[in-house]
């Protein structure tokens, strides 16, 4: 009996995997799971801060940083409703149609666009997989190759920002960052923000995008695949050099306005978030509304940047000059609300707007559950000794922070089997992060925590594409047609997997692919 009293900790995270391996929720799991052994931890003589549940509550509910996850939601929800993806995938068709492989490419290219604009895997892959999967098969593409292509573009939605995967993962580290400093006696540490993160996954997200088109290139270049590639000229459909600027040109300044603004230092995430909102209801209200009169478009855009341009004009001028930019942004600002307003209007029309409400909401809700189930978990876990067991045990491991980094990227890559990758920033990182940034890189210094960031996160994205609970999968398989089999799927992420491990050792060998960016942009 004493010893289970002294082991409440590991007994408490053992109940959490066989609870969540059994298939119950999530986020009842994890708080359910602690507060049972809070109980158990009073009868042992411990005392655990249950009292300080409420606070944390409200600490995760109030959190400004998050509020910029229900608006990514929502934006990406938006686009998915005003088929963005379908016209990318058309005209970067038509733009790569001279190379071999170049509809491949061109799911590569699309993913990466969708990625910086929805980061939504689902819309992503089950939108690809709809409309890019038949035109790969009909010009002779292996079915697992296609396939392989696919799910893998979907997924660079969680490494390429804005992503809600990097904004979860970075409140997470930002916690563990103060925690950690404090520890070592640095009572006024250095902010970890989401900007940091989002600066610090571009150049890795890159050259992950790089790595996927050389393998696609590669694949391309079999014999038997170049002969049908070469039916891709007369196949593919032709929207001409205007098309592929109607198709590309929104998208596009929508990721400048979003990305921009957070990298300039110009905008909180949370304030991109609602500029980005705000530009996806004007693009899909502009591309629902069929009649011509109804200029929804490119002045609602104009709008939305001058109003920005305007805003950030008047914060920096006085006077006269001052006065003169607030008024001018405030008439932009009431354009603007009259724009949104209008394209609102057109969604709710067409019956778009009810359906991305009510599945923003749902995907809202169960994540910020899951957020409280998680904190419970962390409170009760911590208070029953797992803080110092997981130090312990990181610190006997041999390698030093070689060992420690190999464990914790292994046990996230063995989990990412089995769990989202929700479960996993909420449970794996604040446990192990507070005690990895202690440890010292091979030069000395301690350890980056946008380097840490970036390498959980192109780890979590294999999440997606390991069966057998690979989100990935399960939204492909919905698509493709009874001629591809269950195992071309796998077959065909196989490589992609592999290739995302090689990026995750690319970067631990060169940290300064995501220690440069931020270095630069935030001196």
């Amino acid at each position: 009996m004493t010893f289970l009293a002294g082991h409440l900790d590991l007994l408490l995270l053992g109940a959490v995997c066989v609870l969540l391996m059994a298939g119950f929720p999530v986020a009842f799991s994890l708080g359910g799971a602690g507060v049972l052994f809070a109980f158990f931890g009073y009868l042992a003589g411990i005392s655990p801060s249950l009292g300080a549940i409420p606070l944390r509550i409200y600490g995760v509910v109030t959190n400004e940083v998050l509020i910029a996850v229900p608006l990514f939601i929502f934006m990406g929800f938006v686009l998915e409703r005003s088929k963005v993806a379908e016209d990318l995938l058309l005209a970067m068709g038509w733009l790569l149609r001279g190379l071999p492989g170049g509809l491949g490419l061109s799911v590569t290219l699309v993913g990466a666009l969708l990625a910086a604009s929805t980061g939504i895997v689902g819309a992503t892959v089950v939108t690809m997989g709809l409309l890019a999967l038949p035109t790969l098969l009909k010009n002779g593409y292996r079915p697992s190759l296609a396939c392989g292509s696919i799910a893998a573009a979907g997924t660079l939605g969680q490494i390429i920002p804005p992503s809600i995967v990097l904004v979860f993962l970075a409140d997470q580290l930002s916690n563990a960052y103060q925690s950690a400093l404090r520890d070592m006696g640095h009572f006024a540490p250095e902010p970890f923000s989401v900007a940091d993160l989002f600066a610090a996954s571009v150049l890795p997200g890159l050259v992950l995008v790089g790595f996927y088109m050389i393998y696609q290139l590669f694949a391309a270049s079999r014999k038997a695949d170049r002969d049908a590639f070469r039916q891709q000229l007369e196949a593919t459909p032709t929207p001409g050099w205007g098309g592929l600027l109607i198709s590309l040109v929104p998208p596009l300044v929508l990721i400048v306005c979003v990305l921009g603004s957070i990298l300039a230092g110009i905008a909180t995430p949370t304030e991109a978030a609602a500029l980005g909102a705000a530009g996806a209801i004007v693009i899909a209200g502009a591309r629902s509304s069929k009649s011509l009169t109804i200029p929804l478009g490119l002045p609602g855009l104009s709008a939305l940047v001058l109003a920005g341009l305007l805003s950030l004009a008047a914060m920096k001028a006085d006077g006269v000059a001052g006065t003169l930019a607030v008024l001018a942004a405030i008439v932009a600002s009431l354009g603007l609300f009259a724009g949104l307003l209008a394209n609102l209007w057109v969604l709710q029309r067409n019956g778009s707007l009810t359906g991305i409400v009510l599945k923003a909401v749902e995907m809202i809700a169960m994540m910020f559950a899951i957020m409280i189930g998680a904190t419970i978990f962390s409170l009760v876990f911590r208070d029953l000794g797992g803080d110092e067991t997981v130090t312990s045990l990181l610190s006997s491991l041999p390698g030093g922070t070689l060992g420690a980094m190999l464990a914790v990227m292994g046990v996230m890559f063995v989990l990412g089997f089995f769990l989202d990758f929700l479960e996993i920033v909420f449970v794996v990182v604040p446990l192990v992060a507070p005690v990895l940034l202690q440890m010292p890189m091979a030069d000395g210094s301690l350890m980056s925590p946008a380097w840490l960031g970036v390498m959980m996160a192109v780890n979590l994205q294999t999440s997606f594409l390991t069966p057998p609970f690979g989100f990935a999968l399960f939204y492909l398989r919905g698509t493709v047609p009874p001629s591809v089999r269950t195992m071309d799927i796998y077959r065909g992420v196989v490589p992609f997997v592999a290739i995302q491990l090689l990026v995750l050792v690319v970067i631990y060998w060169m940290p300064a692919l995501a220690t440069w960016l931020p270095g630069r942009l935030y001196p």
